[in-house]
């Protein structure tokens, strides 16, 4: 499987580089606020701020709420390629070691697995 790669802002004033991206961590801290992708799509104008604000998690983590609303309000919001970048990484990141490709399964030497 391909593994998508983070996304990179910079913003022009500050001069501040932002690597969004997820990981398990920052997926359970999004899960544990109740955060459920799905709802993206049906609750836009609140949970598109709330994903941008979890994918400053794996990297940034003293980048608080306030600063990542400001910063996509700088941005004008998110585009629809962003916005589909960033599901995607959330994705990844749910299910990264939580489900795993049956050759890779096979491999693993510590656990043995019969179906």
């Amino acid at each position: 499987m391909e593994r998508i790669k983070s996304v990179r802002l910079t913003d022009k004033e500050s001069g501040e580089v932002y690597e969004l991206d997820f990981s398990r961590d920052s997926v359970k801290f999004a899960e544990q606020r109740e955060f459920v992708l799905e709802d993206v799509q049906k609750y836009v104008a609140t949970k598109v701020p709330e994903l941008f604000y979890y994918a400053f998690r794996k990297n940034h983590k003293s980048v608080s709420r306030q600063q990542s609303d400001k910063l996509l309000e700088k941005m004008g919001g998110l585009s629809p390629k962003l916005l589909e970048r960033l599901v995607l990484l959330y994705q990844q990141a749910q299910m990264s070691n939580n489900l795993q490709e049956d050759e890779e399964l096979e491999k693993n030497g510590a656990v043995t697995v019969e179906l």
